[in-house]
């Protein structure tokens, strides 16, 4: 089956999580900004990876528009974040990702990934920042707060072992 892995990465954390698949596998990896007009007839899977914004994927209506142009083909997405895999938050934004008929089309999944400010923008930065200072003074969320402060780095190659079997099991 032949597969690409495309990606949507600000701090290096996403790409890291789709070169792990493509080495995996075997696919063809390139960022969004080089695949976003590739021709993808060739391809019977798309394996799709953005980072968590805002309680979507960034770039994830380009994926979308692919599932409605080609509904034939093999999709898979999946979001890199800073929280980790336990968080109960991440299935519901999981499910929240796409319509009910679209996701018959996807299969989707989330790997941990963490925080590097150094790397992110100055608007995201400030976000995060700000955001972070808001979890802090909540009550029961302190913990949370403390951890989105500061970089950090969860993110793990065994988090892929869903999409390589999702991979696997399309292939036969």
């Amino acid at each position: 089956m032949k597969t690409i892995v495309m990606y949507n990465s600000q701090t290096g954390f996403t790409e890291r999580y789709a070169k792990w698949i493509a080495e995996e596998t075997g696919a063809d990896c390139v960022s969004f900004a080089e695949g976003k007009n590739r021709d993808l007839q060739k391809f019977d899977a798309i394996v799709f990876g953005g980072w968590a914004k805002a309680g979507t994927i960034t770039k994830l209506p380009w994926l979308k528009e692919q599932m409605r142009k080609q509904p034939n083909k093999k999709y898979i997405a999946f979001c890199v974040g800073a929280s980790p895999i336990d968080n109960p938050d991440v299935k519901t934004a999981m499910q929240n990702l796409f319509t009910e008929e679209e996701h018959k089309l996807v299969q989707v999944f989330y790997c941990p990934g963490g925080i590097n400010y150094e790397k992110m923008t100055p608007a995201t930065y400030l976000i995060m920042k700000v955001f972070a200072k808001m979890m802090q003074s909540k009550k029961g969320q302190e913990e949370a707060g403390a951890m989105l402060s500061s970089s950090y780095d969860i993110s793990d190659k065994k988090y892929i072992a869903p999409i390589i079997a999702c991979l696997e099991e399309a292939a036969g």
